[in-house]
């Protein structure tokens, strides 16, 4: 895995990229990590994506500074749908883009800050969105309004998410937009995500779930063989 130095309108921060075996060009995959920020979990999600085919960027939207960024991102999230966060994630996109060894086809991940994210940038070029329990703040059908295709994989026991997977569904539909959107029962929030307090979670019920994770990333990788494959883009 490669660390590089991304040039974004607002600075520059930091990144890893994971190619795929073999030889390109292959499709491109943008992770956007969650408020824990670049992880250990977070490394494994680029290789897995990296040795499923794609070629993979993971942004660190923490890499100004985390209290200062953690401002600009909610504030994003929350007041503007726009912002350095978002400037960033695009960086990355066209940082793949530019690279030969992509088809320039990309896709967007994310995870509960990162899967808002994953769905405001989801009007902005993508070819695919698959966010992990994210929110937006507002008018879900203008903030979504071109989107590109989306599948959303969302927990039943998610006391900060509650109606944050009708409301998606309900603007998908209005705007005709591609999308599946999956509820998974008796799992909560982080469900995809394992770290090192999962087995003190576990116990109360919290944390990761291998079951709907395996079955949420399954989704995913369908949906992004129908969605990034085929001919190269056009430019």
């Amino acid at each position: 895995m490669e660390t590089i130095e991304l040039t974004a309108p607002d600075g520059r921060l930091e990144a890893v990229v994971e190619r795929p075996s073999g030889d390109g060009p292959w499709p491109g995959v943008v992770v956007i990590h969650d408020g824990v920020g670049f992880s250990a979990d977070l490394r494994r999600t680029v290789r897995m994506l990296a040795d499923y085919g794609y070629l993979t960027i993971a942004p660190n939207l923490f890499s100004r500074g985390r209290v200062r960024c953690i401002r600009t991102i909610y504030r994003a999230l929350v007041f503007t749908g726009d912002g350095p966060p978002v400037r960033d994630v695009l960086a990355a996109r066209d940082r793949l883009v530019a690279d030969p060894d992509c088809t320039g086809r990309t896709a967007v991940v994310g995870f509960c800050m990162g899967g808002g994210f994953a769905l405001l940038v989801a009007p902005k070029g993508f070819d695919a969105s698959a966010p992990f329990y994210p929110s937006l703040y507002g008018d879900y059908r203008a903030m979504l309004d071109g989107a590109c295709p989306v599948v959303a994989s969302y927990a039943q026991r998610d006391p900060i998410l509650i109606g944050a997977p009708r409301k998606l569904e309900e603007a998908l539909t209005e705007l005709g937009v591609e999308h599946d959107i999956k509820v998974y029962p008796k799992v909560t929030h982080a469900f995809a995500n394992c770290t090192p307090a999962d087995p003190l979670l576990r116990v109360t019920g919290l944390g990761y779930n291998e079951d709907a994770s395996r079955d949420a990333w399954h989704r995913i990788f369908s949906f992004f063989d129908t969605h990034l494959t085929g001919d190269e883009k056009p430019s």
